[in-house]
């Protein structure tokens, strides 16, 4: 499909394809799970604040749903583009099923910048969008959740839309609202708290002390932020984070806290806060440090890049930040890689929390969720690092193949209809 023809696309492809390769996958199997099972291009009109109405194009794509309902976030950027939600979904597919949960994979968005929307205008946008995808989510069909341009209060509108047109309240329709509506207690923090699990466990592994690790993190928002945040608690110098203008940079360690207040509650800009040297988001990534957190975009560490970062463990807090050929190079370099749809599932995880707490109308404590959250994740990091030793392969092609292998199952013991 022409309209697949992306870069994230085709990373997304050639790591399946690698992995389809290593494991001898049924070649009628790999077909299959190389495209979507549903796609749905919308268009989103909406009327703005001086009167006019602007189009705005929106998707939605099912990977996979051999295993559950599918679940993914839904982003907000001008770059979203069908190919790159097709990838999304697609390592949706396989992080679901590499942490044990009974869901396949889905991601949607729309191609829009938000932060030039007014809140109004943002609402509109997001009760249409949900309006036209109607058809395809439910709780026991499609969750959506927050990702990049999004959050709970998108999520808010998401569900009330769906509700209006079923004529009652279906919390379980997403996951990541307000917990006034039936979110969960620990789902904001929950990617980035799934991070730092897998890294604590990483440094183990490593026979390297927390509190000697430094950090940077490219990326401050919801998942980087919290990430920073959390290390810092945990005893690790963060020395860097970055957004999307750039960084600041401080051997010493930065204060996170008090750099989140300043960024986050008084709207100041990383550069405004003075708290440390000017830096683009390339340097960063080439600072000496224990951990490297890439918690932006996709395909930030390519073969041009690879060969200069410095850090002894990449933690993908970012979904595909990193390419094949920087894996490669990576791999070369001694650097442990715990792969995104291992690193960064602490999201989806607690998302399958607040579903399960939605179905049964019952509701855990943060320490519960906490507690889960650590039990399945590290957990799957042991098995991954398992797998990867015991077939001597990385811990990306472990990931990547544990989670393949628990969809192709459940395909093969389904059968295909008619």
């Amino acid at each position: 499909m022409k309209e697949l023809d992306t870069h994230t696309y085709r990373l997304a492809v050639a790591q399946f394809d690698q992995a389809a390769e290593t494991m001898q996958l049924d070649r009628n199997l790999r077909e299959r799970l190389k495209l979507p099972q549903r796609s749905l291009v919308v268009s989103v009109p909406v009327r703005m604040d001086d009167g006019r109405v602007e189009v705005f194009t929106g998707y939605r794509v099912q990977h996979d749903s051999s295993r559950g309902p599918s679940k993914g976030g839904i982003r907000y950027h001008p770059d979203v583009n069908l190919g790159e939600v097709a990838a999304l979904a697609m390592w949706m597919t396989w992080k679901c099923a590499l942490a044990g949960l009974p869901y396949g994979g889905a991601k949607g968005g729309v191609t829009v910048a938000p932060k030039q929307l007014s809140r109004a205008e943002l609402q509109r946008l997001t009760r249409r969008y949900a309006a036209e995808i109607f058809p395809l989510i439910g709780p026991d069909q499609d969750v959506p959740a927050p990702d990049v341009g999004t959050d709970a209060q998108t999520m808010a509108w998401i569900m009330d839309t769906y509700s209006q047109q079923v004529g009652y309240a279906v919390p379980g329709v997403v996951t990541g609202k307000p917990v006034s509506i039936g979110g969960s207690l620990g789902r904001e923090e929950a990617t980035g708290r799934g991070v730092v699990y897998v890294t604590l466990e990483a440094l183990r592994q490593l026979n390297l002390s927390v509190q000697d690790a430094t950090v940077a993190v490219q990326g401050f928002g919801n998942v980087g932020s919290h990430t920073a945040l959390i290390m810092q608690q945990q005893g690790a110098r963060v020395i860097a984070v970055s957004d999307v203008t750039g960084g600041i940079y401080n051997p010493r360690g930065l204060d996170v806290r008090d750099l989140l207040d300043r960024y986050k509650t008084r709207g100041q800009s990383l550069r405004d806060t003075k708290m440390g040297d000017w830096l683009s988001n390339e340097e960063l990534l080439q600072l000496d440090c224990t951990v490297l957190v890439p918690a932006a975009l996709s395909e930030q560490i390519t073969g041009k890049n690879a060969a200069s970062l410095r850090c002894r463990i990449l933690a993908e807090g970012a979904n595909g930040p990193t390419t094949l050929e920087a894996d490669r190079i990576l791999e070369d370099k001694g650097v442990f890689i715990i792969p995104d749809i291992l690193a960064n599932s602490g999201g989806v995880i607690v998302s399958y929390f607040e579903w399960v707490q939605d179905l049964q109308r019952f509701f855990w404590s943060e320490t519960d969720i906490r507690n889960r959250l650590q039990e399945i994740i590290t957990s799957a990091f042991h098995r991954t690092k398992q797998f990867a030793t015991e077939r001597c392969v990385s811990m990306r092609m472990a990931a990547l193949m544990s989670g393949i292998d628990k969809v192709a199952q459940a395909h093969l013991q389904r059968g295909l209809y008619p």
